[in-house]
């Protein structure tokens, strides 16, 4: 009854959609511009409107947003990488409009809570992660394997897939 949509926050994360019958991976859509500082330089924005067309897909293909849980992964900030923090700040604050226009239910999820389940046990650092991500995610969503292989991980999926199994 329920529907499940993964986000793996960032301008390189994804977007998942798992319902009782059907799934659905995609790259966040994002757009390049100018950067906002003295400096010359371009920064990458989550494209919020067609964040928003996407999820509208998602919700509309199911039916009844009220059964449609949205998960989001927790963003990474850490004072000592400003530069990679302030993109996902902005990266969540985009998503966060996108969700709460359409008016969807969501939280919080830390990479460690669907890893721990998802994950094989002992997976350490970004490359083992993501070597894990994409080997379970294409055994998994093997409908989705050239897309999961394209996009180098298949976090959203994975978390997606981690609510519908915790019954969230």
């Amino acid at each position: 009854m329920k529907a499940y949509i993964g986000i793996d926050n960032g301008v390189t994360g994804s977007i998942a959609f798992i319902g009782d019958d059907k799934s659905w991976f995609r790259p966040v859509p994002t757009h390049k511009e100018q950067s906002y500082i003295k400096k010359k330089g371009n920064i990458t924005r989550i494209d919020w409107m067609a964040l928003d067309i996407m999820l509208v897909h998602c919700v509309s293909s199911w039916g009844n947003p009220k059964y449609v849980r949205v998960f989001i992964e927790r963003p990474m900030v850490n004072s000592t990488r400003f530069k990679a923090s302030m993109s996902a700040l902005r990266a969540l604050e985009a998503t966060l409009i996108a969700v709460e226009r359409i008016g969807l239910s969501y939280e919080y999820v830390d990479s460690k809570q669907w890893q721990k389940v998802m994950l094989p046990q002992g997976c350490k650092g970004t490359p083992e992660l993501k070597a894990a991500s994409m080997a379970i995610g294409t055994r998994l969503f093997p409908e989705h394997a050239e897309a999961i292989l394209k996009q180098k991980d298949a976090d959203s999926l994975l978390m997606a897939e981690w609510a519908r199994r915790s019954g969230l």
